[in-house]
């Protein structure tokens, strides 16, 4: 059922009101009239309740037309107004539609009021509708404006112009942010003076794609801006015309640099990992073999005399011997298993002390400079492992300068703040560092070297001038050492390295002298636990050249069994750590509960977290690792047997 016309008629004269609500009436126009007879009534009315249509008569006592069409638009906006007059100029009628009147009639001439009535009515609703419709278009943009201005992905609005060219028409606040370029840069200008090659021309291809297959177009690019080279995901719409040409190119771009960083990192951390227990289980049989080839070459070496070729031979497997067990150890440095003595050290001040020992290290032509400290940069570290980062980084550094340059060694307390933390590894976490910075004005390297330069072997240095093994021991002993390391290179401007170290509230740590051994020979017992055959028999031959008494076994049940049997004192116990069956430290367990005055020295070649779990770090625990020789095991053993405790 359709509602009747909510109408407000101003009229004074109650006969042509009665005329004009017949005349609705008779031509079916079904209203719901109020008559104001009055200025005050008729406004009075216009704040009391809405119309969907006003009739005014022209001419009222005190109370002019104009007024009333006026009072009616400024009340009721909306609302159609028709005027009705007994006598109304065509001036006066002109004036009367010019101020927004709807309509006008002749009281006399009322065949037009209906149809008048219900174009008013129909162009009202119409109108209302309109004004409906760009209210929500205006309230959805500015819903869309919203959302491209806060919308954490770079956005942008592209033209195709007719020449097949295209330009930047508008890109929201993100694609400004994260790019660092500024509104000028980008809008109104083409797309080949904001991205340059090579990323331009997949571009390119991209947009046509997208226009020739009318499809939407994804792919991943990456390009360098002001905040340097970003990659992104990137998704191209196209727009056509009523004529089916393109007009416009609407895209987004979702910034994955930061997880492709992570995702390199994580690989390369792999890699890494695996690459350290390989070296680590090579390491650990080498250690074995060059204990029994070192040793047993040096006990021969004692029975040749000068001038024998046989000793001549002897002397030159010792010196390759030694030349092995040094590259073991760096092995072990970089698989981070080693055994580490660390203390609370100055950083500064172990770069400071080395100085006279670099400047010889690195020549004549390279400048050093080690840039004082405004405050004690203190981390808990091996200060012989520290000395070794801090000697093999400035010896790369000169091989990079062979025409001369500038090696310059900084340290300083910095904090970590968690987006640098995100952007360096998911295992750097946030917090007090100190920063030992190495940085040379060499050759520099491009990014496929700097990927490498930590992988043992690898080595962009001619055969025979390096072994590839100097930055993977750099990189195992600050892995170690519980911080990370950051390269930062360019061909050309040379390499910085920045170590960042776990910073530690205490002091220095006081320096401390081990006494000297007057004498390595003794007459004691001692227990000998060794599964390796070659090395226990070689063992065996070192203690007993220096006059000790040996009780020797392949394993912990066996020397329980020798304990059991030995009827003289038995004061030390020699023992590999980790052995099939029983290790050395619950061997040592046993022993203590009923041998409690027995010392114990542990050996090891392979010190990975099986060493740290059998406690051997402890401090206090005594060790001695594998390869050694001759003199540094009965040295080792005379220092156990006449320590305190």
């Amino acid at each position: 059922m359709i509602r009747p016309i909510r109408v407000l008629h101003l009229e004074d004269d109650a006969r042509d009101a009665e005329v004009i609500h017949h005349k609705l009436e008779v031509e079916g126009v079904a209203c719901d009239i109020v008559l104001a007879r009055s200025k005050d009534s008729f406004e009075a009315a216009l704040a009391r309740e809405p119309f969907d249509l006003i009739i005014s008569d022209y001419n009222v006592p005190g109370y002019d037309g104009t007024s009333a069409i006026k009072r009616a638009q400024k009340e009721q906006p909306d609302a159609p107004v028709i005027v009705i007059s007994g006598s109304l100029g065509e001036e006066e009628a002109v004036k009367c539609l010019h101020i927004g009147a709807t309509d006008y009639l002749l009281k006399h001439h009322l065949d037009r009021l209906a149809p008048a009535v219900q174009r008013a009515i129909h162009e009202a609703e119409e109108h209302r509708r309109r004004k409906e419709a760009e209210q929500a278009l205006r309230l959805r943009e500015q819903r869309l404006s919203s959302v491209y201005a806060t919308v954490a992905d770079c956005l942008f609005h592209i033209e195709v112009e007719t020449d097949g060219r295209y330009r930047f028409i508008s890109v929201n606040t993100a694609f400004l942010s994260t790019t660092g370029l500024n509104y000028n840069q980008v809008v109104g200008k083409r797309v080949d003076e904001v991205i340059a090659e090579p990323s331009l021309s997949l571009v390119l291809a991209k947009y046509e794609e997208a226009i020739r297959e009318s499809k939407v177009v994804r792919w991943e690019e990456t390009s360098d801006y002001p905040n340097g080279r970003l990659t992104g995901e990137v998704s191209i719409a196209p727009v056509f015309d009523d004529a089916g040409s393109c007009t416009h190119l609407v895209g987004a771009v979702h910034d994955v640099t930061e997880r492709k960083q992570l995702e390199a990192q994580f690989r390369q951390a792999q890699k890494m990992e695996s690459v350290g227990q390989l070296a680590g289980g090579i390491a650990h049989d080498f250690n074995n073999l060059l204990t029994v080839i070192n040793g047993t070459a040096e006990l021969a070496l004692r029975q040749t005399q000068d001038g024998d070729p046989l000793h001549e031979d002897l002397q030159e497997i010792c010196r390759a011997g030694e030349r092995a067990a040094a590259l073991t150890r760096q092995l072990l440095a970089f698989s981070r298993k080693q055994i580490l003595q660390p203390q609370v050290i100055d950083l500064y001040q172990v770069a400071a002390e080395m100085q006279s020992m670099l400047r010889r290290l690195i020549g004549e032509n390279v400048s050093l400079v080690v840039a004082p400290a405004e405050a004690p940069c203190s981390v808990k570290a091996d200060p012989g492992q520290m000395e070794q980062v801090i000697a093999n980084l400035a010896v790369n550094a000169r091989d990079a300068m062979p025409q001369g340059g500038q090696l310059t060694i900084e340290t300083q307390n910095v904090e970590i703040d968690e987006r640098y933390a995100r952007a360096h590894g998911a295992a750097v976490k946030p917090g007090p560092y100190v920063l030992l910075a190495v940085s040379d004005t060499g050759a520099g390297m491009d990014e496929a070297t700097r990927a490498r330069i930590f992988e043992p072997f690898f080595t962009t240095k001619e055969p025979g001038k390096g072994t590839g093994l100097g930055l993977s021991t750099v990189y195992g002993i600050v892995k170690q050492s519980e911080g990370f390391i950051w390269v930062y290179s360019e061909v050309g401007h040379g390499t910085g390295f920045r170590i960042y170290l776990p910073r530690v509230a205490e002091g220095p740590s006081v320096k401390r002298h081990n006494s000297t051994v007057t004498s390595t020979h003794g007459t004691e017992t001692i227990l000998l636990v060794e599964d390796v055959r070659g090395l226990r028999h070689l063992a065996t031959r070192m203690l007993v050249s220096a006059g000790y008494t040996v009780l020797a076994a392949a394993n912990g049940e066996e020397a329980l069994l020798l304990l059991e049997r030995a009827d003289q004192a038995v004061h030390l116990m020699l023992t590999d750590v980790v052995m099939p069956g029983m290790s050395g430290r619950t061997l040592a367990e046993r022993f203590g509960a009923t041998r409690p005055g027995m010392k114990v020295l542990y050996m090891s070649g392979y010190t990975d977290d099986a060493v740290v779990r059998h406690g051997v770090l402890d401090e206090g625990s005594a060790f001695l690792s594998k390869p050694f020789t001759a003199v540094e095991l009965v040295r080792k053993v005379r220092d156990v047997l006449d320590s305190e405790g």
